[in-house]
């Protein structure tokens, strides 16, 4: 397949202790031999932790939190594409999918490709209707969706008793033993992420995740599936490898043709002891271990660069046994970065390889938003 060299727009790059997805989708970019483009980070804040790392970005452009809307969002795209050149788009938050879900032809006029489910795609996998695949031959967990916390009073008759799941719309997930936690745990998810609540029976066993692009028509482009190794206080992975499970995988493309699902998503699944299993949730994105799937020569972000741009995708089989460990770094920089990025909010280029020899560590440029 032929190089790409145009420019890419990657989101989510706060990569905090629970990392947005753009680090990975960038890296993951960055080692592919037929990438020769670059790639513009698309943060929501100047602290956004991705901006600073070194030797992965080629600029960067504030852009409105989702909440301002569509409006808001394709103007800042539209000027980013005449800044940059952007051809294509990868969202990595779940929050930014309903402004660009079925705005593919919109998007292509003003340049800009992308490889994204339809909004019916998107509103099937939420966590509030996600049992509906059960009809398909999905195995899912029995959930309501509540907006008011005095369900939480009887609630528990329905799913089989506690402990129950509590989880918000979009992220966060709480394990409710009693009533009172299980209010509590409501309330804690209403106020961060809103209404409605999903309250799900609760699965014990191990948990495995695979990473897919679907092709739209029912069928799967590539799949990566990891098991974790190690776990953040909060339930994140900080360690995983890739396995071998053709159970699993099963179970992926009876999921991915139910839903007909295009473009990238995560799979959380949970392993019974007795060996069944059960899908839990379904991110319409890719996840912060994306770049997993590189390393194991199975590289899903670049699949979605070539599947934006209309090419024809193969992968080879990903390896097995490649794992992933985290590390927590201090990134340093010079207060100007800061500087800049807070008042005109511009700084130069990030890339080292754009630096005079012996030059300082820099920032990328970032353009404040329109008003």
């Amino acid at each position: 397949m032929k190089q790409f060299t145009g420019t890419v727009g990657v989101t989510g790059l706060n990569a905090t202790d629970n990392p947005g997805p753009g680090l990975a989708v960038v890296r993951a970019l960055r080692s592919d031999p037929r990438f020769a483009g670059r790639i513009i980070g698309l943060p929501y804040d100047a602290m956004d932790p991705g901006l600073y790392t070194p030797d992965v970005l080629d600029g960067a452009m504030l852009i409105p939190y989702p909440s301002a809307g569509r409006e808001a969002l394709f103007a800042r795209l539209a000027w980013c594409q005449q800044r940059f050149g952007l051809d294509v788009l990868i969202p990595t938050l779940d929050s930014e999918l309903p402004a660009l879900c079925d705005q593919e032809e919109l998007l292509e006029r003003m340049g800009i490709r992308t490889f994204l489910p339809t909004r019916a795609q998107y509103d099937m996998r939420s966590k509030a209707r996600l049992d509906e695949l059960r009809a398909h031959g999905v195995p899912v967990p029995k959930a309501i969706a509540v907006s008011d916390a005095s369900s939480l009073y009887t609630i528990h008759e329905e799913l089989g008793g506690f402990p129950l799941v509590v989880k918000g719309v979009f992220y966060g997930a709480t394990v409710a033993w009693n009533v009172s936690e299980a209010v509590a745990g409501f309330h804690k998810q209403a106020a961060e992420w809103g209404l409605p609540v999903i309250v799900q029976e609760y699965v014990s066993g191990e948990e495995l995740n695979v990473c897919v692009i679907g092709d739209g028509e029912g069928g799967i482009v590539g799949a990566v599936p990891m098991k974790k190794l190690m776990l953040t206080k909060s339930g994140k992975g900080w360690a995983g490898v890739t396995i071998n499970d053709p159970g699993l995988m099963a179970m992926a493309e009876k999921t991915i043709d139910a839903l007909k699902w295009r473009g990238p998503c995560e799979l959380e699944v949970m392993r019974d002891p007795e060996g069944g299993f059960h899908l839990m949730e379904i991110n319409p994105r890719f996840p912060a271990w994306c770049d997993l799937s590189a390393g194991a020569g199975h590289n899903l972000p670049m699949a979605y660069v070539d599947l934006a741009m209309g090419e024809q995708v193969s992968l080879a089989p990903y390896r097995v046994g490649t794992a992933f460990v985290r590390a927590s770094i201090n990134q340093i920089v010079d207060v100007a970065a800061f500087e800049g990025l807070s008042t005109v909010g511009e700084t130069p280029s990030l890339r080292s390889s754009d630096l005079p020899e012996g030059g300082h560590m820099a920032s990328p440029t970032v353009l404040r938003p329109l008003h």
